[in-house]
């Protein structure tokens, strides 16, 4: 190995670290909110993705007709749970969120396709879309079942993973996509080259980081997020709606992954079922930082980006099995140190 294939080695691990810290961080927000392991965050990926693979070809994307299916369930959801404490304004709020809000993005999406081919409102459509996918999965699949053991949780997310994977080999085909790049402009420094979506990778990831930062310190919401995360009870003690707090965790996770895929989709061909691979990556970052620390995650991240470079270089065909034994020994360090404890009950 010479200098500059280390230097091409370090590029590309950073650059896959980065979006695999983006997943870890949103798999650790909705964990700590919500207590779920969230396997369909490889899914979100692959949505955003290739809704904004399939618009950029001037296409129909069928994500943006499930956001409106998805909606409808949620409505009758939310009908039969205020069937006994019903006002107006509640119905109002309800059909705004779970039926207008869905209506109007797919009007925009069938309108637009084909007729506005630029990357700003491909990337626009693609975001409101897979967020809206990821509301409504929190409401029909995880709200019912919230109370329960994270064993259940657990058992639920494996269903919606299967579920929103066939959905995606549904709409989009066994066939791969690649998107258009959000820049083409390229940065020479010595015998490295550094492409501008490899640039746009990092600025992104950064900004998203400071943006959560400022989020979590500096608006009510962010704190309210980070009170259920603390203590559920506790919080439902004061007054915050942890079904709310759930929400809005979805809906921070399901964008942090749809932005993830529009920025891996331009370097690397995607198929339906990549984005489980790719999520799973994240989840190692989360699991060596516990599924409790942001910066351990993020950290842990960029060290699985390098491995997994440098493996591909050294041994392509065991890459997979050598990033995903790294998680091997942080478990069995983290089983031996960490005491048991009764799990919190709503």
């Amino acid at each position: 190995m010479n200098t500059t294939i280390l230097l091409f080695l370090l590029q590309d691990g950073i650059t896959n670290g980065a979006v695999y810290a983006l997943l870890g961080l949103a798999m650790v927000l909705v964990f700590a909110v919500t207590r779920v392991i969230l396997i369909p965050q490889g899914e979100f990926v692959a949505y955003g993705a290739l809704t904004y693979a399939t618009l950029a070809a001037g296409h129909k994307p069928g994500t943006a007709m499930l956001a409106v299916v998805m909606g409808l369930v949620a409505f009758a959801f939310d009908l039969f749970a205020a069937r006994r404490s019903w006002r107006m304004r509640t119905l109002l709020r309800t059909t705004a969120v779970d039926v207008v809000f869905p209506v109007l993005v797919c009007a925009l999406t069938w309108s637009l396709a084909g007729r506005y081919n630029n990357i700003p409102v491909n990337l626009t459509l693609s975001l409101l879309i897979v967020a809206a996918i990821g509301l409504f999965l929190y409401r029909i699949v995880y709200q019912p079942i919230a109370h329960t053991s994270v064993l259940v949780l657990l058992i639920a997310s494996v269903g919606a993973h299967l579920a929103l994977e066939g959905f995606g080999l549904i709409f989009f085909g066994a066939e791969g996509l690649r998107g258009p790049a959000i820049s083409n402009a390229m940065i020479s420094i010595g015998q490295l080259q550094i492409t501008g979506q490899s640039l746009a990778v990092y600025g992104i990831t950064i900004a998203l980081i400071v943006a959560l930062w400022l989020f979590f310190d500096f608006t009510l919401y962010g704190k309210a997020l980070r009170a259920t995360a603390v203590n559920r009870l506790g919080a439902r003690l004061v007054g915050i709606r942890t079904s709310l707090s759930g929400q809005m965790a979805f809906l921070l996770a399901s964008v942090i992954g749809a932005i993830s895929g529009i920025l891996i989709v331009p370097i690397t061909t995607l198929y339906y079922d990549t984005g489980f691979i790719v999520g799973l990556k994240g989840f190692v970052a989360a699991i060596i930082g516990g599924l409790i620390s942001y910066p351990i995650t993020a950290a842990a991240a960029i060290v699985v980006g390098l491995v997994e470079a440098f493996s591909s270089f050294y041994t392509s065909n065991y890459k997979e099995v050598i990033v995903f034994t790294l998680i091997i020994p942080v478990l069995i360090l983290r089983s031996l140190a960490a005491p048991e404890v009764e799990e919190e009950k709503d």
